[in-house]
């Protein structure tokens, strides 16, 4: 319960010292944030009222106080791009977000964990050699690389995919906006499980490699238990702890990665939303963005904490004497 507590207590620090930088660093970066929304045939009142209405003629200390406000009740203010609520810009993106990153996480973790798998069983098959060679590739080539050569083949010179946007213009209606729906997010889907299967199945492999020779698996297998069961619930048990750890820790890396994934496919998610506030000196949406992946981070460590001591027994031993 200590251990918990000082836990809860380190992301709370955390998570004060995102908000404190991303007030600042926003306001000392180079740049206006009337620029994009000022027509320069305003007139200097008019540049003053503005900057009135945004609340950026007040002291610095009563935007940091109005800002703190803002973040903490999940209000978040005005987006300065489109005037509107930013909660309600992230409400209408967030679908999208899900539906790119929710299906890639999947379908890469468990293509890699299969293969992973596989390639340890089978040291020296094509199997093994195939894993090796993805995760090579997947950590050689940038990601954005990856998606402009995949929209290249399979959306310009063969048009099997669309070339952008989530839906067609305008979109169908009934049944045919699902299937619509799906066809423009699956090449997305595709270059996100291309680029993450690779790593994964790599580190699950080099795991199970050291899990299979340790003496609790050669015990298992010399006490002539069927090897499936060998496999799954004597060396595979053995390294999940691990493989969930990783699992809930790359969450917020696979979600900063949709501001490229998102930007490359021209899809209307968080991602791209959060590019363009960060571009456009969008105070309230850049400083929402950030602060709610700084809150999934925080949330995946304490998951990760929580998942560890759930599967792992002998961390729930230590604690308890702890």
């Amino acid at each position: 319960m200590i251990t918990l507590l000082k836990r809860l207590l380190g992301s709370a620090a955390v998570l004060v010292v995102v908000l404190v930088l991303n007030f600042f660093l926003f306001r000392i970066m180079p740049g206006d944030p009337l620029t994009g929304i000022v027509d320069p045939r305003f007139s200097p009142e008019a540049k003053q009222q503005l900057a009135a209405q945004w609340g950026l003629d007040r002291p610095i200390s009563e935007q940091f106080v109005v800002y703190i406000r803002e973040m903490l009740s999940f209000r978040f203010g005005l987006s300065m791009m489109t005037g509107v609520p930013v909660w309600d810009e992230l409400k209408n993106r967030v679908p999208n977000t899900v539906a790119l990153l929710l299906p890639a996480l999947v379908l890469s973790s468990a293509l890699g964990l299969w293969l992973g798998v596989k390639a340890a069983l089978r040291r020296g098959s094509i199997i093994e050699r195939v894993v090796l060679l993805s995760g090579a590739i997947s950590f050689s080539f940038p990601s954005f690389f990856v998606q402009l050569l995949l929209l290249m083949c399979f959306a310009y010179l063969w048009p099997i995919f669309p070339l952008r946007g989530t839906t067609s213009i305008p979109p169908p209606a009934g049944i045919a906006y699902l299937f619509d729906y799906i066809w423009h997010m699956a090449l997305p889907v595709f270059s996100l499980v291309i680029l993450g299967f690779g790593g994964f199945a790599l580190y699950i492999r080099n795991m199970m490699v050291k899990a299979m020779g340790e003496d609790y698996v050669l015990m298992a297998r010399a006490r002539g238990l069927p090897y499936s069961r060998v496999v799954w619930n004597h060396a595979f048990r053995g390294i999940l702890p691990p493989v969930l750890t990783i699992l809930l820790l790359s969450l917020p890396g696979v979600v900063s990665g949709a501001v490229i994934t998102e930007t490359v496919f021209s899809l209307n998610g968080v991602g791209r939303f959060l590019l363009e506030a960060t571009n456009s000196h969008d105070y309230p949406a850049a400083g929402a963005a950030f602060f709610l992946l700084a809150l999934l981070t925080v949330a995946c460590n304490l998951g990760a904490d929580i998942m560890y001591v759930l599967v792992d027994p002998r961390v729930r031993r230590e604690s308890s004497r702890g």
